[in-house]
């Protein structure tokens, strides 16, 4: 099923050494392509190289990702082994919730940075090598990780992040429109609870009720975002763009 072979493709995957990021740079290497994962540890990013050493070739760039330089910096780092790139997952997030009366401002700054500036950033820094691999037939890939909670109003106090993930959807239509001309496709997936160090706690207090409330009646796991990934990355996914892609068990469109 050449539909989604990616085998002599090569990937970034920011956020990529645990949770959601970690699945889909699983995934990639395991429908055949080269991967690059990136996180602010060194120490994070060798442990999850090591782990997903037995899909494929992964190498692990460290980099602080909330600074414009550095997002810059990794696309360097890649240019120097790379002539192009044919997927980029913008992953790299964070939450904070606090009551409203309570919520502080450099939590809401830290959110909207790493959830929708580096994203940008991100994407204009590795425009060269994305369009260096994008064709007619074939585009270069940005998939940017956005969240049901910017789809509805979520039951936390997490207003930066679901504004944050909101506009990161708005701004993966902005995009797909802007570079579809350069044979760049732009869309969003839109995951509802997986299993990840920022759901640990919701899943380990919720996760009952939260399952229930899903008409797949389960909690995602690695495999559906994997999946999402490999359609998203593959040629069965080349005339697909500005698309925000629930993975979600269908608790959105329920609700």
């Amino acid at each position: 099923m050449d539909l989604f072979d990616l085998t002599g493709k090569v990937a970034v995957v920011t956020g990529g050494t645990r949770g959601i990021g970690l699945m889909m740079a699983r995934g990639l290497l395991q429908a055949g392509a080269s991967v690059y994962i990136s996180s602010r540890k060194a120490e994070a990013g060798d442990a999850a190289a090591k782990e997903l050493a037995q899909y494929g070739t992964v190498l692990s760039v460290p980099a602080d990702l909330s600074r414009e330089e550095e997002c810059v910096r990794l696309a360097q780092e890649v240019g120097r082994s790379e002539e192009g790139i044919h997927v980029l997952v913008n992953n790299a997030g964070t939450n904070w919730a606090a009551p409203l009366e309570e919520f502080p401002a450099h939590g809401w700054d830290k959110v909207v940075d790493l959830n929708l500036k580096t994203p940008f950033y991100l994407t204009r820094a590795f425009l060269p090598l994305l369009e260096a691999d994008g064709t007619a037939d074939d585009p270069a890939r940005v998939i940017n990780v956005g969240s049901i909670d910017g789809l509805q109003v979520p039951p936390f106090h997490t207003y930066s992040y679901a504004a944050s993930k909101a506009g990161l959807h708005q701004l993966t239509r902005v995009l797909a429109r802007e570079l579809g001309p350069r044979h760049i496709t732009v869309n969003a997936v839109a995951p509802g609870p997986f299993e990840s160090k920022m759901m640990e706690y919701t899943l380990a207090t919720l996760g009952d009720e939260i399952a229930a409330s899903a008409p797949l009646r389960r909690i995602g796991r690695p495999d559906d975002m994997a999946g999402v990934a490999v359609f998203l990355s593959g040629r069965g996914g080349a005339y697909i763009t500005g698309a925000i892609i629930p993975v979600d068990g269908g608790i959105w469109a329920a609700s």
